[in-house]
């Protein structure tokens, strides 16, 4: 399980740095994909397979998901940490979660989020995603 926040910066090749509280249990190889609310995925691979077994259970007559799968499986990559701990994101990757210099990792369970730090400021500043209003709508669901 992956939890906690950790900022690193990201380096003129487009490397940032995993938390070592992550990569044992990201694997050697991992993936990293495309997010949403603009940020990046990291799945480590057996989840990656499981993700993909429930992709490909999608109706390809819908056009919501055939657009969601390509998506999703367009800007995945393999990737594998260096000897430093690091990884290189794309340069589409970083346009999609407009990755520039100072990156926020976050754990979210059974993936890894990579956020820039703007953008990871102005998702948590959005009063619809205050920590109480999404409580209140979790306890809706029964949780």
């Amino acid at each position: 399980m992956f939890i906690g926040e950790y900022q690193h910066s990201i380096d003129s090749k487009g490397r940032i740095i995993i938390p070592s509280k992550f990569r044992e249990a990201l694997g050697y190889k991992f993936i990293l994909t495309k997010g949403l609310d603009n940020c990046l995925f990291i799945y480590p691979m057996d989840e990656w397979d499981n993700l993909e077994k429930k992709l490909k259970q999608l109706p390809l007559a819908s056009k919501d998901a055939r657009a969601f799968v390509r998506h999703f499986f367009s800007g995945a990559v393999e990737c594998e940490v260096d000897k430093q701990g690091r990884i290189t994101i794309p340069q589409n990757l970083r346009d999609h979660a407009k990755v520039d210099k100072e990156v926020i990792t976050i754990g979210v369970s059974s993936r890894v989020e990579i956020w820039d730090k703007e953008e990871w400021a102005k998702y948590n500043e959005d009063s619809d995603l205050s920590y109480d209003h999404i409580a209140e709508k979790m306890a809706e669901l029964g949780i």
